[in-house]
């Protein structure tokens, strides 16, 4: 077993489900570039402008959704990329030519996906997810289960949710899915193991999704660290770095954005915690700028700073992919990268998570959301859970039949059922979800 992972068979165009295949192209699009495009003209990605990033989605105060916030991070995420990729082909000048001046388009259909697994009412929902089968007296349910099938439904994960979308067709059992290339898979998986070993709740990919992680890991060359009947652990694949960072900055700096606009931080509160990135000669500069463009509008002041802070970040992001590439290709590397950045940039990023953790996350407006959307995942839960364990009853009956035939909510095994339920609830947009929830306990009728 090799003891560092290598660029050359890191980055692989071969799509999982399509190994021997060779499909004829009528365009120049690298294959990374079409994972892009079908992402993007996906049904579970315009789904994503219907759910919550964090704040309530928008009345007269447009804010991020799940779908403005992924494309921003995807933005992002090239430049990271390719950022990258050039300073590594100046390290390694044996590598020009090859599949590593891809990687910004890697990167950034990765960050599209990112987010795909993540369930209605942002992580309210999935925590909702995971506190039906652990608050409620679920031990009769326990023992019809798998264990497998207990660990990843007690630790519902979104990164995880969005590993098993693009890939649980894979091996033919029914038509379908995305075919995604293998180095783009591999960098969606934030958390590299089985739900029985994860940290802190984190894991990568379901049990049903284990043999599909493990034919990209060992394609790509990607470190095992354990593999047995209790699960598998392996290291990040180095391209999990980016997207992590891309995300890191976006949802940090955009939802500061945000609560500027929604009056949540003052404009001085706003104007302040993006300044402490940059430098006096860095704030000096673009104060100069904002005033002889002839800027006004508080909002227009914050996006142009915002800008600016982007792109510190995101250089500074680069640099430390950069200076520990040895670690982070023998799977020793500590932490993200925004954890390896700068002191100085440091310090104002856990200053600005201190600030949004006391004043935006627990605000008012994220908490009734967070609250609102709790009660219904949960009702959700237990209204479908008991439907596929009690089939036969005709409430239940009546509820199977509003599920799309695409989910295997009929399957003869109760694991199956229970995942495709996870996979129904999941994939609902925020507006859906209130409306089953509104029409399965009789608060609205359907109006022809």
């Amino acid at each position: 077993m090799s003891n560092t992972m290598q660029w050359d068979k890191l980055i692989s165009n071969k799509r999982l489900g399509q190994e021997l295949e060779h499909p004829e192209r009528h365009d120049d699009r690298s294959e990374f570039r079409r994972d892009y495009d079908r992402l993007i003209f996906s049904a579970p990605f315009r789904r994503l402008q219907n759910k919550t990033q964090v704040f309530p989605l928008p009345g007269s105060v447009f804010v991020h959704n799940r779908l403005t916030h992924s494309l921003e991070v995807a933005s992002v995420g090239r430049s990271l990329g390719y950022d990258v990729s050039n300073g590594l082909i100046k390290k390694h000048p044996e590598l020009e030519g090859s599949m590593i001046s891809e990687m910004g388009s890697i990167v950034s259909a990765a960050c599209l996906a990112h987010d795909l697994g993540n369930p209605p009412f942002g992580h309210s929902g999935e925590k909702a997810i995971q506190s039906y089968f652990l608050d409620n007296d679920s031990y009769e349910l326990k023992k019809c289960l798998k264990k497998q099938t207990w660990d990843d439904i007690t630790h519902f994960e979104g990164n995880a949710n969005a590993f098993r979308l693009l890939t649980h067709r894979f091996l033919g059992r029914r038509q379908g899915g995305f075919v995604m290339t293998y180095s783009t898979l591999a960098s969606i998986v934030k958390y590299p193991y089985s739900s029985s070993l994860s940290h802190n709740g984190k894991f990568g990919f379901f049990q049903s999704e284990r043999e599909a992680f493990e034919r990209v890991a060992k394609e790509l060359g990607i470190i095992c660290r354990k593999s047995d009947e209790e699960g598998a652990q392996y290291v990040r694949y180095p391209l999990v770095y980016l997207v992590e960072a891309a995300d890191d900055i976006c949802y940090e700096i955009m939802d500061i954005e945000d609560a500027h606009k929604l009056k949540i931080l003052s404009f001085m509160e706003t104007r302040d915690l993006l300044m402490q990135f940059l430098t006096p000669q860095q704030q000096e500069k673009i104060l100069h700028r904002i005033e002889s463009e002839g800027i006004t509008d508080d909002n227009e002041k914050i996006s142009y700073i915002r800008a600016c802070v982007i792109g510190v970040l995101e250089s500074e992001c680069v640099a430390a992919f950069l200076s520990h590439e040895e670690e982070i290709l023998n799977g020793t590397f500590q932490g993200s990268l925004i954890d390896n950045i700068s002191p100085f940039h440091h310090a104002a990023y856990k200053n600005c998570t201190e600030i949004s953790l006391q004043k935006i996350y627990n605000s008012r407006l994220v908490l009734d959301i967070e609250l609102s959307g709790y009660k219904i995942m949960q009702t959700l839960m237990q209204q479908m859970v008991e439907a596929v364990v009690y089939p036969d009853r005709f409430y239940s009956k009546q509820l199977i039949k509003r599920v799309s035939s695409q989910y295997d909510i009929n399957a003869g095994d109760l694991d199956t059922r229970i995942m495709a339920v996870l996979d129904y609830i999941s994939g609902m947009t925020d507006i859906f979800a209130l409306d089953v929830y509104q029409k399965i306990n009789g608060i609205s009728l359907p109006i022809v």
